[in-house]
C-alpha cells in the first residue's frame, strides 16, 4: 500500500512539473484554493494509473508489431493519445488535465515519462525497502 501511494505522489509531481514546463498542458482543479489543486493532481495521477496500466497495457500487445516496426518510437504516439484519453476521461468528471492537441499530448506525454523516471530514480531508495 505504501508502494502505491508512493507512485502515486510521484506520478501527481511528474504532471505538476509537465503542467509547468509544457504549454499545452494544464490542469483544471474544481476549486480554486491550493488544496483542491493537489487533490485534483492526485486524481488525475490515479486516472492516469489506471488509463496507463489498463488500456495502456492492451495497446502495447496489440500494438507490438508497430513498436518493433518503427523501433519503439510508436510509444510516444500511443503515449500522446492515453494522456489524450485521461484529459478526457477527467474532463467528463468535471475537472482535471486539459491537453490542446494531440502534439501537445505526444509532448506532455514525452516530459511526463521522463520527469516520471527521474523521480522514480530519486524514491526509488525508499520504495525498496518496503
Amino acid at each position: 500500500m505504501a508502494r502505491f501511494i508512493i507512485k502515486l505522489i510521484v506520478n501527481a509531481v511528474a504532471l505538476w512539473f509537465t503542467a509547468l514546463l509544457v504549454t499545452g498542458v494544464h490542469v483544471a482543479p474544481y476549486a480554486p484554493d491550493a488544496g483542491a489543486s493537489v487533490v485534483t493532481y492526485l486524481l488525475i495521477a490515479l486516472i492516469f494509473g489506471f488509463v496507463n496500466s489498463v488500456v495502456g497495457g492492451v495497446i502495447r500487445v496489440v500494438a507490438f508489431p508497430l513498436y518493433i516496426l518503427t523501433l519503439g518510437l510508436f510509444s510516444l504516439i500511443v503515449n500522446g493519445l492515453l494522456l489524450l484519453l485521461v484529459a478526457w476521461l477527467s474532463g467528463f468528471l468535471g475537472f482535471g488535465l486539459v491537453v490542446d492537441s494531440f502534439w501537445w499530448g505526444v509532448l506532455g506525454a514525452l516530459v511526463l515519462g521522463i520527469i516520471s523516471w527521474l523521480l522514480g530514480l530519486i524514491v526509488r531508495p525508499v520504495t525498496a525497502r518496503d
